[in-house]
Parts: structure tokens; C-alpha cells; sequence
């Protein structure tokens, strides 16, 4: 069992760009894009699991 180091209590949905720098540093940050009242925290895939978020 994995643990909980947070408790979701909301989902929100993000942007990111997937430029890294050379030393492994994102060179731009995530940029908050609107609450999902429609989702549940347990909707959503933790990460490493579930499938990969579409690209566009």
C-alpha cells in the first residue's frame, strides 16, 4: 500500500509544458486552468498509473 502524504480533497485542472532544462528542471511552470467540479479526487489516476494524458 502506497502512502498518503495529502488528502485530496478537490481536482483541479492544469497546463504544462514539457520543456526541460538540461539539468532535469521544468523551464516552465504549471499554469492552473479552472476547478473540475465534475471530477472526483478519486476519478483521477495517481500519478505514474492509468493512462497518459492526451496530448493537445
Amino acid at each position: 500500500m502506497d502512502a498518503v502524504l495529502v488528502r485530496p480533497e478537490g481536482v483541479a485542472e492544469i497546463s504544462a509544458d514539457r520543456s526541460i532544462a538540461h539539468g532535469g528542471i521544468f523551464r516552465h511552470p504549471f499554469r492552473f486552468q479552472r476547478l473540475r467540479m465534475d471530477v472526483t479526487a478519486e476519478d483521477v489516476p495517481r500519478f505514474g498509473r492509468g493512462p497518459a494524458a492526451a496530448a493537445g
